[in-house]
C-alpha cells in the first residue's frame, strides 16, 4: 500500500513539473511614453516617442533584434541598455520612437476625440514561448506627452493580449494554418480644446453667409448688387470646404465638416431664391410686399440657421 501511494504521489510530481516546464517564459514590460507628436490627418499617422523596459530570463529572446511594433511604418530605435538584475534575468531599457499608422474618426473634426494604440510583439516567439506582463509600477506618461492636445482623464490603458493570426507563417509542424502571439499594448484616448480651432476653420464659412444675408438689406432699385453677393458668397462657401477638406482622410461617411457646409450652402441658394422672387414682386409694382417679404424671410432663415448650426455643433461636441 506505501508503495502503491509513493508511485501515486511521484506521477502527481512528475505530472506538474512536465506542466510547469512547458509553460511559456513571462517577459514583464513597463512603458513610459515621453511624447506625442507630428500628428497628421491627412497621411492617417502620428510619432510616438517612449521608454520600454523588458524583464525576462530566456536570454534567446533578444528583444534588440525581435522587437515587432505592429501597424509602425518606422521604428527608430535611438538607445539601449543591457543588464543582468540580481535574480539572473536580463533587464533591457530601450528608447523607440515610432511612426505609427492608425485610424482617424473625422465624423465630429474639429471636435473628435481620437484613440492612439501602440503594441509591442516578439517576431520569433509565440505564445506557447513567451507571455507578456505588465509592468504597472509609477507613472505611464509625461505631463507634456502631447502639443495642442491632451489625454482623456483615466484613458491611458496598458494591457497585455494573445493575438491571433490566421496563418502558419509557412511553418509545416504547426496542423491548423493559425498562429498565436503575446502582445502588450497602450491604448490612448486623446481630444482638445476645439473651440478656437472651430472658429479659425469655419469663421470663413460664417462671413460668407453673413454677406449673403445681407442681401436682404440692400434696396430693391440694386437687385442686380442682391445676385451679385449671393453668387459670390456661393463660391466663397465651396472654397472653404475645399480648404478644409485637403487637410482631412477621405471619409465615406457625412462628417460635420460636411453638414455645416452644406446647411449653408442650402441656406445661401434659398437666399437668391428669395431675391429671384423679390425681383418678381418689383417687376409687378408691389414694392410694400417685397419690403414685407425680405423683412420676413431674412430673421426666419437666419433664425433656423442659427438653430441647425448650433444643435449640430452642440451634438459634436
Amino acid at each position: 500500500m506505501k508503495k502503491l501511494l509513493f508511485l501515486f504521489y511521484l506521477f502527481l510530481f512528475h505530472s506538474s513539473f512536465a506542466k510547469e516546464s512547458n509553460a511559456p517564459d513571462t517577459v514583464t514590460v513597463g512603458v513610459y511614453v515621453n511624447s506625442v507628436h507630428d500628428i497628421d490627418f491627412k497621411e492617417k499617422q502620428y510619432t510616438i516617442s517612449l521608454w520600454l523596459w523588458l524583464k525576462y530570463k530566456n536570454q534567446d529572446f533578444d528583444f534588440s533584434k525581435y522587437l515587432e511594433v505592429p501597424m509602425a511604418k518606422s521604428v527608430d530605435k535611438s538607445f539601449y541598455t543591457v543588464d543582468t538584475l540580481e535574480d539572473g534575468r536580463i533587464y533591457m531599457l530601450m528608447k523607440l520612437q515610432c511612426v505609427m499608422k492608425d485610424s482617424w474618426r473625422i465624423e465630429n473634426f474639429p471636435f473628435d476625440r481620437q484613440k492612439l494604440r501602440f503594441s509591442i510583439e516578439n517576431s520569433q516567439y509565440d505564445s506557447g514561448n513567451l507571455i507578456f506582463v505588465k509592468d504597472t509600477a509609477g507613472n505611464h506618461y509625461s505631463k507634456w506627452v502631447t502639443s495642442g492636445w491632451y489625454i482623456v482623464t483615466d484613458s491611458f490603458k496598458i494591457f497585455t493580449n494573445i493575438k491571433k493570426y490566421e496563418t502558419a507563417f509557412g511553418d509545416p509542424t504547426l496542423v491548423k494554418p493559425q498562429s498565436e502571439f503575446s502582445v502588450f499594448g497602450v491604448n490612448i484616448s486623446i481630444e482638445r480644446d476645439s473651440w478656437w480651432l472651430f472658429l479659425k476653420l469655419f469663421i470663413g464659412m460664417y462671413l460668407s453667409f453673413l454677406l449673403s444675408f445681407l442681401c436682404f438689406f440692400i434696396h430693391t432699385d440694386n437687385i442686380d448688387s442682391r445676385f451679385n453677393l449671393s453668387v459670390g458668397s456661393l463660391f466663397a462657401v465651396i472654397g472653404n470646404k475645399y480648404v478644409i477638406d485637403s487637410a482631412l482622410p477621405e471619409s465615406t461617411s457625412f462628417t460635420l465638416v460636411d453638414t455645416l457646409h452644406g446647411i449653408t450652402l442650402f441656406f445661401v441658394f434659398a437666399i437668391v431664391a428669395c431675391s429671384a422672387y423679390s425681383l418678381s414682386l418689383v417687376k409687378s409694382n408691389r414694392l410694400e410686399e417685397t419690403k414685407r417679404f425680405d423683412k420676413a424671410a431674412a430673421w426666419i432663415l437666419l433664425a433656423i440657421y442659427l438653430v441647425l448650426n448650433c444643435w449640430f455643433v452642440y451634438r459634436a461636441d
